[in-house]
């Protein structure tokens, strides 16, 4: 049986950075892609209160996953690897921790920080929280 990678995925920098170390270091692993849609987002969004936001901010953010596991099945395809998708709803450093340990993943490779200005510094850092947490190797990918 071989390895389970799980890469989380939120379109920065850094996390593209975590799946092509991903994808260079563990070339027979199976990788699952995850994004977790967090309802907090919502709260800094200028639309809040708006009838009807919360499902359409919702469905965008789905449609964003798409995207998102387009664009890393495009960076997988240069490696020769079909990528496993997941979305989750949730707080990502919970969500991240309970998929990897729902689901049988060997290792998490994620990026430093995906989150920055004032999100970053009330909810703190993803990374931080899933290394500490884990009960897994974690491997941060700055």
């Amino acid at each position: 049986m071989g390895k389970h990678v799980l890469v989380p995925i939120d379109g920065s920098e850094q996390a593209t950075k975590a799946l092509e170390h991903a994808l260079a270091e563990f070339p027979d692993a199976d990788v699952t892609v995850l994004n977790v849609i967090d309802p907090i987002d919502v709260g800094y969004s200028s639309t809040v209160g708006m009838p009807g936001y919360s499902e359409e901010w919702y469905e965008e953010s789905k449609e964003n996953a798409e995207r998102l596991f387009e664009d890393a099945q495009a960076t997988a395809d240069e490696h020769g690897v079909t990528l496993v998708t997941e979305t989750e709803l949730g707080r990502p450093s919970q969500v991240i921790v309970r998929y990897a340990d729902e689901n049988d993943v060997d290792q998490i490779i994620m990026g430093s920080h995906g989150r920055s200005g004032v999100s970053r510094i009330l909810l703190g850092s993803v990374a931080e929280t899933v290394v500490r947490r884990s009960p897994i190797p974690v491997t941060v990918v700055r």
